[in-house]
């Protein structure tokens, strides 16, 4: 099958299909439950990580804890792999890559595996819904693993929605958060402020001063929108303000929707400010680096 088919079929066999298949290969483990037989034991070393896996961050705390687990009761649960592409004798993870560090931790020789043969596209698909069932993820390893279903594989914001039980909404508000600086992505890495408070950051054209203050001072979510609202209008010039009644007034809910689509597509901030009562309004892009002026350049030349 070619590569353009296989972006036209949406999500591959479907994540439902997908997930099946590797709970029937690793069943949830209850009290009494006896667990599957794994296909075979494989040397540690011959096993290694998905460069693709959407989780960056391993809590070492949780890494030692499950090692012990590991040294007391061995895994019960076997790793999902897949023959590593182009290495005979060697297997790249489908799920499991936690357990597989940790029993590194506990001085494992060899690990029990359940082998699979999957695509590209299944496997990433598998990394993220295995994550996102777990609450594995911060948001923006969440964020970026939606992201790059989109860009490697051509999937939609409706066919991941579909397909992982969320909202459309939900899925464009999480891309908008990869539109932050770095630095203020670091503190969302980091727990050092929540989706919320990075939501409310987006609208803004300093955030990461006000990020600084909203960790300095604790401020809650409610607490860094009016920060935000302040630091807006006074940003705005009182002539400005004048010309444009409709920036003071709350959008509705269609139109940051559409905000939202129009950043996530183009993965720069977009402000959309129609003019009550009538047709017409403005739509304002904000870039960030010359990088993104220049990919914004190249999209409009494309469509020329």
């Amino acid at each position: 099958m070619s590569e353009h088919s296989k972006k036209q079929r949406g999500l591959g066999r479907g994540l439902s299909a997908l997930m099946a298949d590797v709970s029937a290969a690793s069943p949830q483990v209850t009290t009494g439950a006896i667990p599957q037989r794994p296909d075979r034991n494989v040397p540690i070393e011959q096993i290694f990580p998905n460069p693709d896996q959407p989780r960056r961050t391993f809590s070492q705390e949780q890494l030692d804890e499950l090692a012990n687990s590991i040294r007391a009761k061995g895994i019960i649960q076997p790793l999902i792999v897949r023959n590593r592409p182009g290495r005979d004798g060697e297997f790249e993870i489908v799920a499991g890559e936690r357990r597989w560090r940790a029993a590194q931790i506990a001085r494992l020789h060899q690990v029990p595996v359940v082998v699979r043969s999957f695509s590209d596209t299944e496997v990433l698909e598998i990394a993220i819904i295995e994550n996102i069932q777990r609450a594995d993820l911060n948001p923006v390893e969440e964020a970026m693993g939606y992201r790059q279903l989109m860009e490697k594989f051509g999937h939609t914001q409706e066919k991941l929605a579909e397909a992982l039980g969320k909202s459309r909404s939900y899925i464009a508000n999480l891309l908008r958060l990869l539109n932050l600086p770095e630095e203020v992505l670091d503190m969302l890495r980091d727990g050092q402020l929540s989706t919320g408070h990075a939501r409310a950051l987006i609208t803004t054209d300093h955030p990461v001063d006000l990020a600084r203050k909203i960790v300095a001072g604790g401020l809650s979510v409610r607490e860094t929108e009016r920060l935000v609202k302040q630091a807006a209008q006074g940003e705005q010039p009182t002539k400005s303000a004048s010309k444009s009644p409709s920036s003071t007034m709350t959008k509705d809910a269609d139109t940051v929707a559409l905000e939202g689509d129009l950043s996530a597509a183009l993965r720069m901030r977009v402000s959309v400010d129609h003019t009550p009562g009538g047709e017409s309004g403005k739509i304002t892009l904000h870039y960030n680096t010359l990088d993104q002026l220049d990919d914004l350049c190249r999209i409009l030349t494309s469509m020329s």
